[in-house]
């Protein structure tokens, strides 16, 4: 647990380490060298089925954009495997490449900002979703999309945080911008065991918060939740209340949900008066069946995370601060590196919400 000194809020110190240059006039566009060939992960859809394969493509099929990357490392997340069931609202179109996290090198840029042989990380937006993602060799993307990496930063630890990462960050600075503070009390996340959840208790731990990991069942997540230093692990006998009480006595001064449904109504229930909960996914439900109590008579406030269309700026704060101030030094305990043709098969356990941390896919 971490000692009381570092119990006050931290100072944020953004964007250091992270320098985006102002943009400037183009008379070119990116060279997408045809002859160039390279080996993606390909979505595939014959009557209504959809298989994966890797497959070799040549760099001028890709997508019209600014900035062309060649990718070093992605990770695999949820919305991947969505992709690849051909959920249509993550993809619309097919044959198509997932991976909405990458980084790499520039090979070649119409944008003044980044220069050949630049290190860069592409995260969310459209990337993975309906423009061709980065479980592949190269990707094209609008330099819009694109973050220098930091410079102490490396690539895979750039992509052990990912989207998940980010998203974890963002919800810690939202709660940290709200008003929460480690003296109130301990901080509920939840969908511990999963990628946005575990990074969220390790940044909240070393931010100096006592931390209470929910997960489904106890006995699943046991092995992994101990690797977190978390004050309490919690499963749905505690997270997932049935009873219809509108209040029920408070168990945490604020929380992280991932879950959404009927989880996320407990934890707006169960928080202490003047809290505040996160909202930034929802792997158990989109519905949100809730009464006002807990905002007109405890003082909660719900504030939405969304990290797909997050602006510049905020990006730029974030990865700063994920690669200075509140650099985790332990990723490897949450964290597996896989190759790209090992996506399919681990891409299983996250079809059956059984994901454990973050895997990181060396392409």
């Amino acid at each position: 647990m971490a000692n009381q000194m570092s119990k006050a809020t931290p100072n944020i110190n953004p964007n250091k380490g992270v320098e985006l240059k102002p943009n400037k006039d183009h008379k070119h566009q990116v060279n997408c060298p045809c002859g160039v060939e390279f080996r993606a992960l390909r979505i595939f859809e014959e009557k209504g089925a959809f298989h994966t394969e890797i497959v070799n493509r040549r760099v001028h099929e890709l997508p019209a954009g600014d900035v062309l990357i060649r990718v070093h490392y992605s990770s695999l997340n949820y919305k991947d495997v969505l992709s690849m069931k051909g959920n249509r609202g993550v993809t619309r179109h097919f044959p198509h490449t997932p991976g909405i996290d990458g980084v790499g090198v520039v090979e070649d840029s119409s944008d003044d900002r980044f220069r050949v042989g630049d290190k860069v990380i592409v995260t969310s937006f459209d990337l993975g979703m309906n423009h061709d993602g980065a479980l592949a060799e190269f990707i094209c993307v609008p330099a819009a999309w694109v973050v220098p990496l930091p410079k102490s930063m490396g690539e895979k630890e750039s992509m052990s945080l990912g989207t998940a990462g980010f998203t974890a960050a963002l919800s810690v600075l939202r709660l940290l911008e709200s008003g929460q503070t480690a003296d109130m009390g301990p901080v509920l996340v939840t969908g511990a065991a999963g990628g946005v959840g575990s990074i969220a208790c390790m940044l909240l731990n070393k931010l100096g918060f006592d931390v209470i990991a929910g997960t489904s069942n106890i006995s699943d997540s046991k092995e992994f939740i101990s690797k977190l230093d978390v004050v309490r692990h919690i499963d749905s006998t505690v997270i997932d209340d049935k009873s219809k009480r509108v209040l029920v006595r408070p168990m945490w001064s604020g929380a992280i949900d991932t879950v959404g449904g009927n989880v996320l109504a407990t934890v707006l229930k169960s928080c202490s008066y003047g809290g505040n909960v996160t909202c930034c996914g929802n792997i158990g439900s989109g519905d949100l069946d809730t009464t006002v109590y807990p905002f007109i008579l405890n003082g909660i406030t719900l504030c939405g995370v969304d990290s797909q269309n997050t602006p510049m700026d905020k990006r730029l704060q974030v990865w700063g601060l994920l690669a200075n101030d509140w650099k985790l030094d332990n990723l490897d305990l949450i964290c597996r590196e896989i190759g790209l043709e090992e996506v399919v098969d681990v891409s299983q356990n996250l079809v059956r919400k059984k994901g454990r941390g973050r895997i990181v896919v060396k392409v």
